[in-house]
């Protein structure tokens, strides 16, 4: 779309008092929290999951010594997207007002486009967690009880969907301490860092940070705050859109992914017949989930 000066109208009269309405500060980098950053150079990038071996049997006397096989079990696909906005401004806009005010308002404006859709971009991750139509690579949703390895499906969902407290928090760090890999082989796995929308933020505060024990008349400690569980604390993601679901990421690598194949980049450009500037944003990157054991979540009831 061109804005012309009838799209500005009122910032061409003399005398105006004041502009508003592109000011705002805004929510950024909120996906830093939960992804790890990585470059690339390619249109897609790939990521392997590897099932390595079960456990050892005991070897009777005289006999052979038994093999197994390593393999591999499923491939996490990146497909880069390039993310692009651009606007224009007639000739005639730019010659009747001043074309420094003009252009550092709307490419203030443009730039704020493009953080809020990364942040919405990146949330996307979590807010399609339990949908089973944005499986990853293992061809479930990040948050599944049947997650395809090996030896069996997996889980990294609360049994049971419940609200955030002090009983679904505790099971959640219980399910984690229980992870195991491919060949169901046991993982020392621990929680990290509890991720939630806005709309819980006082009551994770409560829960994971009182001395003692919230809402209830005993005067025990908070066993998950004096153990030191989730000792990265809780993150607020502003963009998530669930009001009562809750994850806890853990320590386990490969998980969240954002890779970066073009940072963001602006360009202006005149147009020789119509005059007119045009102002243009891009940038490229994705995000998603390698290994699905670095999350565990519920939709809560």
């Amino acid at each position: 779309m061109t804005i012309s000066r009838q799209n500005l109208a009122k910032e061409l009269e003399p005398g105006l008092k004041a502009l508003f309405g592109l000011e705002y500060d805004r929510y950024e980098n909120q996906h830093t929290a939960i992804f790890d950053t990585e470059s690339s150079e390619r249109a897609f990038e790939e990521e392997q999951m590897l099932g390595g071996f079960g456990t050892a049997p005991v070897k009777a006397e005289g006999s052979a010594v038994a093999s197994d096989d390593a393999q591999e079990t499923y491939t996490a696909r990146y497909e880069m997207a390039t993310i692009a906005l651009s606007f224009s401004l007639t000739e005639e806009a730019v010659e009747d007002n001043l074309y420094g005010s003009l252009s550092r308002r709307y490419t203030k404006a443009l730039a704020r486009s493009m953080s809020q859709t990364k942040q919405i971009r990146a949330a996307s991750v979590l807010n399609n967690a339990f949908n089973t139509a944005y499986p990853i690579g293992d061809g479930v949703a990040l948050c599944s009880a049947s997650h395809p390895t090996l030896v069996g499906n997996k889980a990294n969902l609360l049994a049971t969907a419940a609200d955030l407290n002090e009983t679904s928090l505790e099971q959640m760090l219980i399910d984690i301490a229980g992870t195991t890999d491919e060949r169901g082989l046991r993982v020392a796995l621990t929680g990290r860092k509890l991720i939630i929308p806005k709309e819980l933020q006082f009551i994770a505060e409560r829960v994971i940070n009182s001395a003692l024990r919230a809402g209830t008349a005993d005067n025990d400690l908070n066993a998950m705050k004096s153990m030191g569980m989730i000792p990265d604390g809780a993150v607020v993601n502003s963009f998530l859109t669930d009001t009562d679901a809750f994850f806890i990421k853990t320590d386990a690598p490969n998980g969240f992914k954002h890779f970066e194949r073009i940072a963001m980049q602006t360009g202006m450009e005149g147009d020789f017949d119509t005059g007119n500037l045009r102002f243009k944003a891009r940038e490229r990157y994705t995000f998603g989930v390698s290994d699905w054991r670095c999350v565990h979540g519920t939709p809560g009831i």
